[in-house]
């Protein structure tokens, strides 16, 4: 690859937006069914919201497995180490499948009672338990979905990914609205029929890339203690940062349910509209550690560190823009998922707020990406310590507990967040102490 500012940018555009386009389509098949529930009140909106949160926080436990399959695919590859690239790829899905039925099991089994631990109101658990049931027992098409999005992505293939995520919310269109409401002969399933369209539609999905997948496998003859190590060292402390990052999502959600139901229902709403900002930044992050990584295999480092800019400039130009249309323009997003008053009005603020963390959440996200790619995971995750348990949770929980202030200060935590990390990681990056670390051995 060339390293001139155009083609570097062209690259950089060629590797994100195929991840974005499939983060945004798995991500909406969450915000569909935000949207299509919304005709059955604000109780259905948190059900399904809180029952995402926990389905959510239990797919990040395999995050670790996406992670390092692509930063060691993406050094592999680089290294030009084909054989290898498929070999570890074998061993990353294995371990997947063993873990995703660990969870489906655990899911079903705690699910009431996570929701009860996080201050849900009754009506809300009674209607999210047995949705949570079926998202559980079809979890692991969702984990191994993930798990072989992440070994295209080392390759450099994130069109693959892409065309089997439109596949499955277009199946997921087709299936949840008449098992919602009962239309065209299906059965009247309510907030379930949403979970058991995830599941249908998602199966597909697993069967599309493992048949692309199949060409790059190359089966071990023994267990390759050296590509498991690699994948281990970038992956466990992803696992660590992942799990602190959603034990702290869950405590401050816990916060924000302090203040009811119409409440969680605005913060969840206005999370579902984040995420057309949030998805963007994710794919010039997956594109900086899969260049990061594969620059890295090759030995060029100075090619990584203008790929790295160019991430950090692009995502930092469309996540400003996001964070424009949000706050001049929040009623209108909001009008699209709810009628309910009550949940714009505060949902108005949600968005006010959120706008002003866009530009140190997308480099945030992207260098996170590049140091990722270099096998920098146990710096990433002292800086999500920092900000969520040194600066959201305490700030929020003076907010809540201590002063007694408006929910306005609880989210407003998020904006310091996000804020002191962008500083942390700037100043890793800047350091240059990721050129010494050392994946592959």
């Amino acid at each position: 690859m060339n390293s001139k500012p155009n083609q570097i940018r062209r690259a950089v555009l060629t590797l994100a937006l195929p991840v974005t386009v499939s983060s945004l389509l798995q991500r909406t098949e969450g915000i569909l069914d935000i949207f299509l529930v919304g005709g059955l009140g604000a109780t259905a909106i948190a059900a399904v919201g809180i029952g995402q949160l926990l389905v959510f926080f239990a797919v990040t436990v395999v995050a670790s497995l996406t992670v390092g399959a692509t930063v060691v695919i993406a050094q592999l590859w680089g290294a030009r180490r084909f054989t290898d690239a498929g070999q570890a790829a074998v061993h990353v899905l294995a371990l997947a499948l063993v873990i995703s039925l660990a969870l489906m099991a655990l899911g079903i089994l705690v699910n009431r009672p996570a929701m009860q631990l996080l201050g849900a109101a009754p009506d809300v658990v009674t209607l999210a338990g047995p949705y949570l049931d079926i998202i559980f027992l079809v979890i692991p098409f969702t984990i191994v979905i993930q798990v072989l999005s992440g070994i295209l992505h080392g390759t450099a293939d994130t069109r693959t990914p892409m065309y089997a995520m439109i596949g499955v919310n277009v199946l997921h269109v087709l299936l949840a609205y008449p098992l919602i409401y009962g239309r065209w002969g299906f059965p009247n399933l309510g907030i379930n029929g949403a979970a058991v369209a995830v599941g249908a539609a998602e199966s597909v999905g697993v069967l599309v890339l493992l048949i692309r997948c199949s060409t790059l496998f190359v089966r071990p003859t023994r267990l390759r203690r050296d590509l498991a190590r690699a994948v281990w060292d970038v992956g466990l402390p992803v696992f660590g940062e992942r799990v602190m990052q959603q034990v702290g999502v869950l405590l401050y959600t816990k916060l924000v349910l302090m203040y009811g139901t119409v409440a969680y229902a605005a913060h969840q709403v206005g999370l579902s509209i984040e995420a057309f900002s949030f998805l963007p930044g994710y794919g010039f992050a997956v594109a900086a550690a899969t260049m990061a990584g594969q620059s890295i295999g090759a030995g060029k480092y100075a090619r990584a560190k203008l790929e790295n800019w160019e991430a950090n400039r692009l995502a930092a130009c469309v996540m400003a823009g996001m964070g424009l249309l949000f706050f001049f323009f929040p009623y209108a997003l909001l009008r699209a998922f709810t009628d309910d008053p009550a949940v714009i009005e505060l949902g108005t603020l949600f968005l006010k707020i959120v706008a002003l963390l866009q530009i140190p959440l997308a480099l945030t996200m992207v260098l996170s990406g590049s140091l990722r790619g270099a096998g920098d995971t146990r710096y990433i995750m002292g800086t999500t310590i920092v900000g969520m348990w040194g600066v959201r949770l305490p700030l929020a929980c003076i907010a809540a507990l201590w002063l007694h202030l408006d929910l306005i200060f609880v989210w407003s935590a998020m904006v310091a967040d996000w804020t002191i990390r962008m500083g942390l990681l700037i100043v890793r990056y800047r350091s240059e102490r990721w050129h010494g670390i050392q994946v592959l051995r």
